[in-house]
């Protein structure tokens, strides 16, 4: 079956959003907040297009892409102003899905093989403005891209006849028998446009109108019904909530069916609670929702494992997770990267605090940013040295050496290992 996807689209203009590519009136001076109240109300993607006429307005619309990445739970696929491989860098470390390559300018057609090539051809799509250009750029476009953004209405007859590649229609319609009409078209796999980017339309409610035409709209799709889940003595299925990116367990809790379906269906943890006797959405009065990236059973089929997309705090405390408190053992665990990583950091951090007599780091620190620096490009070149010796003992030094210099920068600067961790996170 093809699921369908509400893609709402954001037209970024001096930092405010704006109509349309051709229309500058402003409907939103915060992007941000727009794209929020998308998500909210039920949009599956964000489309992106940066309408900048200068560098620097072309870095604060990058920069505003970043914070929604990081704000929302759903794929954001953006364009605009991708002149070099460099740009295309920039929109796809933002954390974007895909970048899109404006086929009526002839320099795209010579970025997309090298694009495809260093960043994978899922996250390189081209919008098009006419059929003659697909007809004529169609075995490039094929090859070297996963989807097509038409940003004009047409002949969807002929789009299937033409190629096989998923597309979004970008439609100016306000007619909501030719939005049904572009989502029942097969090769479609959403839409987009002035008609899903109403600020008024519940996309939620929007959804069902589809789902009464036998138009598929949930982003998931369940492979096992509940009634083949085990139930606990209460009829509910305890559930395990897990951050996707770090495997940190958040917290746990039960659904029953009208819970389970209401997540498979908004693609938001809903829960059952206990003591209400009622439903409830995670983060519906906190904002710290939760986004569903994948559902699991157990072997035996009575306990779920949920990997989301964690907004904010996990746990009511304000805590990250709801499992802080420590019964019995360590949390540490030599084997966990992160943890050895942050608990050097924390040392460094200490020291800049509370200074120590003939400590080497507050060496560092009294000299300044300009000795740090000279540091970690010294140990950047001794790793490349090492690298040349057939035993990756000295190289394994080195790098070690290299890495705790860098956490000398980063305290110096006032970045953390989260601040690393969740950009590295957006890139994949």
């Amino acid at each position: 079956m093809s699921y369908k996807r509400l893609i709402p689209c954001i037209f970024i203009k001096q930092g405010k959003a704006v109509a349309w590519f051709d229309d500058p009136t402003v409907i939103s001076d915060n992007v941000i907040t727009l794209a929020k109240q998308y998500k909210d109300k039920g949009a599956d993607e964000l489309l992106i297009f940066d309408l900048s006429d200068s560098d620097e307005e072309h870095d604060e619309s990058i920069d505003i892409m970043k914070k929604i990445n990081r704000l929302i739970g759903i794929p954001v696929v953006a364009g605009g102003n991708v002149k070099r491989q460099e740009d295309i860098k920039k929109i796809l470390y933002t954390g974007a899905k895909r970048v899109i390559l404006n086929f009526s300018k002839p320099y795209s057609a010579k970025l997309i093989e090298e694009a495809a090539l260093r960043f994978g051809q899922e996250k390189i799509a081209v919008s098009l403005n006419d059929f003659d250009t697909l007809f004529k750029q169609q075995n490039l476009i094929e090859k070297y891209s996963s989807e097509i953004v038409f940003m004009h209405r047409l002949d969807l007859a002929s789009v299937t006849t033409l190629t096989e590649i998923p597309y979004v229609i970008v439609t100016d319609t306000m007619e909501e028998s030719e939005i049904f009409r572009i989502l029942e078209s097969p090769g479609a796999r959403g839409i987009s446009g002035k008609f899903v980017s109403r600020t008024d339309l519940d996309l939620h409610v929007f959804k069902e109108e589809c789902t009464k035409r036998e138009i598929q709209m949930t982003s998931f799709e369940n492979t096992m019904d509940f009634s083949e889940f085990k139930l606990n003595s209460d009829g509910l299925l305890p559930v395990i909530v897990q951050n996707f990116k770090t495997s940190e367990v958040l917290m746990m809790a039960y659904m029953n069916e009208q819970a389970f379906q209401q997540t498979i269906k908004t693609g938001r943890m809903t829960y059952f609670s206990r003591s209400r006797q009622c439903l409830w959405v995670k983060g519906e009065t906190s904002g710290h929702y939760q986004y569903v990236k994948s559902l699991t059973i157990d072997c035996d089929k009575d306990t779920l494992l949920a990997k989301v997309e964690q907004i904010g705090a996990a746990c009511h405390t304000g805590n990250p997770t709801c499992f802080f408190q420590t019964v019995a053992g360590s949390n540490y665990n030599r084997a966990n990267p992160l943890q050895i990583f942050e608990s050097v950091y924390d040392t460094i951090a200490d020291r800049k605090v509370n200074p120590k007599e003939g400590s080497y780091t507050n060496y560092l620190f009294d000299k300044g940013l300009d000795k740090i620096l000279k540091k970690v490009g010294e140990e950047a070149t001794e790793i490349i040295i090492a690298a040349k010796n057939p035993n990756p003992e000295e190289l394994k030094y080195e790098i070690s050496d290299f890495l705790y210099h860098a956490m000398v920068l980063m305290v110096e600067r006032g970045l953390t290992w989260e601040d690393i961790m969740e950009e590295m996170a957006d890139r994949h």
